[in-house]
């Protein structure tokens, strides 16, 4: 059963309060990604879409680039009332609840509309999942696909021992453990420095990352492997959330559902102008070679058991329903 920490009790009462006395409620949103990531973009548009389609009852203010809390923080700020709402990487809790792991199985579903196939798969019992972390999901946006990024040429793990890889969710650790790279624990907002000081020399993710913190300035290949496509989520305090009125929940689900619609499109528009942008400012986009994505096909496998034993028959539902 759910518990309720005094903090979100103070701010569900605050939230119904502030319908009482026929005041709108001004909610602080933190995002972890730059204010120039199409995520926090999107982000923006969606405070845009509420107090629109609320009528004001609900004010947004959004705080890209983990200015408000830091990414790792933001969940758990959602989570116990700290801010009702919020955008974090779903997958970043995979530790905590194996089952958000879904999105992060390697070479499953790496297309947009196979991702989008297996969100369908996974929705109800995401869902049910983040209700028992006192969560509600409002929307979710893939990035485009992931790649692995490298300060030299790269052709098989012969070449990766020893690395310092960036890592960010439990999945990109265990590629780098079988890679036999070094992961690090690095969030979106702290990669430049990392990059710059030596904490860190590889990572992946996707073409979006890399233009954002231009990765140019420490990097010099990218290898297009498109893994899989990763989900941000928008969530919400679960206190808060219930004590709005059923026509500001139905205008933010509203708003949510075209922000999710038009970030999938926009993601996808941008998977191959970042690219470009990287070959543009003097890296190495290719294709992984043979040799090397067979390697991580097969670390691909041996992830996808390893994570079918931890989020059991649920996970097992989730990967029968998208074959199906």
């Amino acid at each position: 059963m759910k518990t309720m920490t005094t903090l979100a009790c103070t701010v569900a009462m605050t939230a119904g309060a502030a319908f009482a006395d026929g005041h709108a409620q001004n909610w602080d949103m933190p995002m972890a990604y730059s204010a120039t990531n199409f995520h926090s973009e999107q982000g923006v548009m969606f405070a845009e879409r509420v107090k629109e389609y609320t009528n004001g009852a609900i004010n947004i203010t959004v705080h890209p680039g983990g200015s408000l809390f830091g990414g790792g923080d933001i969940k758990r700020a959602v989570q116990t009332g700290q801010v009702p709402i919020g955008e974090r990487f779903m997958s970043a809790h995979a530790n905590e609840a194996p089952l958000l792991g879904w999105d992060n199985l390697p070479f499953l579903a790496t297309t947009y509309a196979d991702n989008s196939k297996l969100w369908e798969a996974a929705r109800d019992t995401v869902n049910a999942q983040l209700a028992d972390l006192n969560l509600v999901a409002l929307y979710t946006c893939p990035w485009p696909g992931q790649g692995f990024y490298f300060n030299k040429e790269v052709n098989s793990s012969a070449d990766t021992q020893g690395i310092k890889f960036r890592s960010y969710n439990s999945a990109t650790a265990t590629f780098a453990e079988e890679l036999g790279m070094i992961p690090v624990q690095v969030e979106a907002a702290e990669l430049s420095q990392a990059l710059a000081t030596g904490v860190a020399s590889a990572f992946i993710s996707s073409g979006s990352t890399g233009y954002d913190r231009k990765v140019w300035e420490h990097l010099s290949h990218y290898y297009k492997v498109n893994a899989w496509l990763p989900r941000n989520y928008v969530i919400v305090n679960s206190q808060s959330w219930d004590a709005l009125d059923d026509a500001t929940r139905a205008g933010m689900q509203k708003a949510a559902d075209e922000t999710g619609a038009a970030c999938a499109a926009k993601s996808e528009e941008l998977a191959d102008f970042y690219f470009a942008e990287l070959a543009k400012n003097g890296m190495t986009v290719e294709d992984a070679g043979p040799d090397f994505l067979a390697e991580l096909k097969a670390i691909g496998e041996k992830m996808t058991a390893e994570w079918l034993e931890t989020a059991g028959a649920d996970g097992q539902a989730i990967i029968d329903a998208y074959n199906n």
